[in-house]
C-alpha cells in the first residue's frame, strides 16, 4: 500500500493511537474520533470478532481502508478474565485505575501477590465493509499482574503488568523499548508485512 495512502484507525483511545503512529510510521492514520465516527458496538466473543466490527464499522462510515484492533489482558488464573473486556472490567465507565484495582483486589481475595498474565492484539484490515479478505495479525506478550503498580508511562493495566525481561512493568519501559516488544508491536510487525504487498 502507497505511504502517503489515507488510512482511518478505528480507535477513540488517544493511547492506542499514540503507539499506532509511532509502529506505523509510514503511513498516513487519520482517527475516527477525527472524522466525527462514533465506536462500534463490540458484541463479538473474541478479540478477533470485534477488531473485524471496528474495522468494517470505520470501513463503512469512512470510505477508507481501515485498520482496527482488539486488544487485552488474559488471566487465566482468573478464568481468563478481563479479557475481550479489559476496557470495561470494572463496569462500563471504568477508568484505567478502577480496572487495574479491581485486578488487585481479585489477588488479594485469593492471598495472591502475582499471577501469570498475557497481553493480546488482534489487528484486522478491511478495504471496505464487505471486504472477503480482510488481513490481520496478532501478537501476545507474556508476564504477571502484580499487587504493586510502577511507572508513569503505558495506559490500561501497564502499570501493574510485569515482564521478564527486563524484570519491570510496562509502565516503567521506555516508549522505545515498548514499541519493539509489546503484544501491539508484534501483530503490527506482522500485519505491515501484509500490508506492504497490497
Amino acid at each position: 500500500m502507497e505511504a502517503n495512502k489515507k488510512i482511518l484507525l478505528a480507535t477513540s483511545n488517544q493511547g492506542k493511537l499514540k503507539e499506532f503512529k509511532k509502529l506505523f510510521r509510514n503511513f498516513n492514520f487519520i482517527s475516527q474520533a477525527e472524522l466525527g465516527i462514533n465506536d462500534a458496538i463490540e458484541d463479538g466473543l473474541t478479540f478477533f470478532e470485534n477488531a473485524l466490527k471496528k474495522a468494517r464499522h470505520g470501513a463503512k462510515e469512512s470510505k477508507l481502508f481501515t485498520i482496527a484492533d482488539d486488544s487485552g489482558l488474559v488471566v487465566p488464573g482468573l478464568n481468563f478474565e478481563p479479557g475481550i473486556y479489559s476496557a470495561r472490567y470494572a463496569g462500563e465507565e471504568a477508568s484505567d485505575l478502577d480496572n487495574r484495582n479491581k485486578i488487585i483486589n481479585e489477588l488479594k481475595k485469593r492471598n495472591l501477590t502475582s499471577l501469570h498474565a498475557y497481553y493480546v492484539c488482534v489487528l484486522v484490515g478491511v478495504h471496505s465493509y464487505d471486504d472477503p479478505m480482510p488481513i490481520y495479525a496478532s501478537g501476545k506478550i507474556h508476564g504477571k499482574v502484580c499487587l504493586e503498580s510502577q511507572g508513569d508511562g503505558g495506559f490500561g493495566y501497564d502499570k501493574i503488568f510485569y515482564i521478564d525481561n527486563p524484570k519491570t512493568s510496562m509502565a516503567s519501559i521506555s516508549p522505545e523499548i515498548k514499541n519493539t516488544i509489546s503484544h501491539r508491536a508484534i501483530a503490527a510487525r506482522s500485519f505491515l508485512l501484509q500490508l506492504e504487498k497490497i
